[in-house]
C-alpha cells in the first residue's frame, strides 16, 4: 500500500502524502505552490481558463492531454506530469505557442490566455498540423470574450507550422523515463479508514474497497463530480479514483462486437465509435470540450445517470449490453434496464460499472443528432439516436429509437418503434403515426434548456428526419453542414 500520490511537478517527483480528498489541482497549484499563471474562471469545467496538460505514458508513447484544473481532483495526476503556463518559456525564450500569441495579438485581458495557451500547447505536442476545424476544436473548451477567435487561431496556425525543438521536445525521452520510473502496482490510499483518498490498483483490489465502504465516492474523470465539489460545496470523505485499475480502460473489438472499459476516456470512446458510423464521430467531436473529452470517461458518462448524457442514448440505440461487478460476482444487463428513474439506476451497494458492450451496425441505418442552444460544449437540450435493420424490400425488421433529454432518465421510444417495425422505411402515413406515439412513449418537462412542447415538437422531427435520410439516401438536403468527406457514403 502506497501512502501517497506522485507526480512529475518541474522536473522533480512529488510526493503528496497530506490533502483532503476533495482538493482539486487547482487549488493545490494556486494555494499550496502559488503558481497563479492557472486561473480560475467558471469553476465547472467550461471556461477553459484553469486549463493546465498532463504527460502520461499511453502505451509506452508520451502523450499530452489539456484539462480542466478546477474539476480535476488532485490524486487523480498521480503517475503523471503536470505542466502549467509557467513551464513554458525556458533560456528567456518564449515557447513557439506563447510567441506566436504575442505576434498575432492573441490576448487583451489576458485572464483566458494562459488557458488558451495550455490548450495549443497540448495541440502543438501532437506533431500534426490540423486544419482550421481541428484548431477550432482544440479551441471549443476556451472561452475567451476580449479578443475574438481569430488572430488566437492565426497564432495557432503560425506556432504549428514551424514546430520546433523547443525545451519540452528535448526533454521527452527524461520525461518518459521518469514517468516509467513512478509506475508501480502499489494500490493508493492517502488518509484513514473516516476520510481517504484511494486508488486500488487492481479489479480485485477496487471491488474489495469498494464492498467495505459501499458510501465511498467512485471517480472516473471527475467532470461531474468535481462539479460537486465547486458548485455543491459537497463533503466527500471518501473518494475512490479508477483511474489506476489495470484493465478497467481496455477497449476490445471483436467481428461483431465492440467493448469500452469504464475507465476509458472519451477520446478513446470516439475512435472506436466513430469507426463504427460517421454520426457516432459527430456526436463525439461535440461532446463537452477536448478538456472534458481527455478526462471524463464511458463508465462515468454512464453510471453519473444523468437523462441529458450524450452517451446513453446513442449507445442504447446499438443494442448495448452493460457489465457490472460486486466483490467476486458480475452480472450483465441490457443498458436500457439500468436507469430506474431520475438519477437512480440499477446497481447495488459497493456495486460498480466494469463496461459497455455495442453490436457494431454491420449494414443496420444509424443515425444520431444533438440539439443544443450553442454548437460547441453545450449540453443537450434533446439527443435522438436511431438504429434500424432493414429488409432488402425496404420494410423495417427492427427499430430501435432512443431519446435523451425526454424523459428522467434515457429511454427507448418503444411504441414509435412498434408503429415503424413491419413497415416501409418511406411510409410517410408511418412515420407520422411514429412521431405521434412518441406522445406515449414521453412526457417531457419543462426547464432552463427547452419547454416540453419544443421538446415534443423536436424529438418528432429528429425522428422524420433520419427516417427521410435513411429513405432516400441523402442526408445533405436534411442538414445545415453535410458530412463532408464522412458522409453515409454507403447510402
Amino acid at each position: 500500500m502506497r501512502r501517497a500520490i506522485r507526480f512529475l511537478r518541474r522536473n522533480e517527483t512529488v510526493e503528496a502524502r497530506n490533502f483532503e480528498p476533495r482538493t482539486t489541482l487547482l487549488d493545490w497549484l494556486r494555494l499550496t505552490e502559488r503558481s497563479t499563471g492557472t486561473k480560475e474562471g467558471c469553476g465547472e469545467g467550461d471556461c477553459g481558463a484553469c486549463t493546465v496538460v498532463l504527460r502520461r505514458l499511453v502505451d509506452g508513447r508520451l502523450v499530452s492531454n489539456p484539462v480542466n484544473a478546477c474539476i480535476l481532483l488532485l490524486g487523480q495526476v498521480d503517475g503523471a506530469e503536470v505542466l502549467t503556463v509557467e513551464d513554458l518559456a525556458a533560456d528567456g525564450r518564449l515557447h513557439p505557442v506563447q510567441q506566436a500569441m504575442v505576434e498575432r495579438h492573441g490576448s487583451q485581458c489576458g485572464f483566458c490566455t494562459p488557458g488558451i495557451v495550455m490548450s495549443l500547447l497540448a495541440l502543438y505536442e501532437t506533431g500534426e498540423t490540423p486544419d482550421r476545424q481541428g484548431v477550432t476544436d482544440a479551441l471549443a473548451g476556451n472561452l475567451c470574450r476580449c479578443t475574438g477567435y481569430r488572430p488566437i487561431v492565426e497564432a495557432a496556425f503560425d506556432a504549428l507550422g514551424r514546430i520546433e525543438a523547443d525545451p519540452f521536445a528535448q526533454r521527452r525521452l527524461e520525461v518518459a523515463e521518469a514517468l516509467a520510473a513512478l509506475r508501480d502496482e502499489a494500490d493508493v490510499l492517502v488518509g484513514d479508514e473516516r476520510s481517504f483518498f484511494a486508488a486500488p490498483a487492481s479489479m480485485e483490489a477496487l471491488a474489495r474497497l469498494y464492498l467495505d465502504h459501499p458510501d465511498a465516492t467512485l471517480v472516473a474523470g471527475a467532470t461531474d463530480v468535481g462539479l460537486w465539489v465547486t458548485k455543491a460545496l459537497t463533503d466527500l470523505p471518501k473518494i475512490i479514483w479508477l483511474g489506476r485499475v489495470a484493465g478497467l480502460d481496455a477497449v476490445m473489438e471483436e467481428e461483431a462486437t465492440l467493448t469500452l472499459g469504464a475507465t476509458a476516456t472519451l477520446v478513446r470512446a470516439r475512435e472506436a465509435l466513430g469507426a463504427l458510423d460517421p454520426d457516432l464521430d459527430e456526436l463525439m467531436r461535440r461532446f463537452g470540450s477536448q478538456q472534458v473529452r481527455a478526462s471524463g470517461t464511458v463508465g462515468g458518462n454512464i453510471a453519473n445517470g444523468s437523462p441529458i448524457g450524450d452517451l446513453a442514448p446513442a449507445l442504447i440505440a446499438l443494442g448495448a449490453t452493460l457489465h457490472l461487478r460486486r466483490g467476486d460476482a458480475s452480472r450483465r444487463l441490457p443498458l436500457e434496464g439500468f436507469f430506474l428513474d431520475y438519477r437512480k439506476q440499477d446497481r447495488q451497494p459497493g456495486e460498480f460499472v466494469t463496461g459497455v458492450t455495442v453490436r457494431k451496425p454491420a449494414g443496420r441505418q444509424v443515425r444520431a443528432f444533438k440539439v443544443t442552444k450553442r454548437f460547441d460544449e453545450d449540453i443537450s437540450a434533446v439527443m435522438g439516436a436511431f438504429c434500424f435493420d432493414m429488409a432488402d424490400d425496404g420494410t423495417v425488421r427492427e427499430a430501435r429509437i432512443a431519446y435523451g433529454g425526454m424523459a428522467g432518465i434515457p429511454k427507448r421510444a418503444r411504441a414509435a418503434e412498434a408503429v415503424l417495425t413491419g413497415a416501409a422505411i418511406d411510409d410517410r402515413a408511418a412515420a407520422e403515426r411514429a412521431v405521434a406515439a412518441l406522445d406515449t412513449d414521453f412526457a417531457p418537462l419543462t426547464d432552463h434548456r427547452a419547454s416540453a412542447a419544443y421538446r415534443r415538437r423536436v424529438a418528432g422531427n429528429l425522428l422524420m428526419k433520419a427516417l427521410m435520410e435513411i429513405a432516400t439516401g441523402d442526408d445533405a438536403a436534411t442538414r445545415l453542414i453535410a458530412h463532408r468527406e464522412v458522409r453515409h457514403a454507403a447510402e
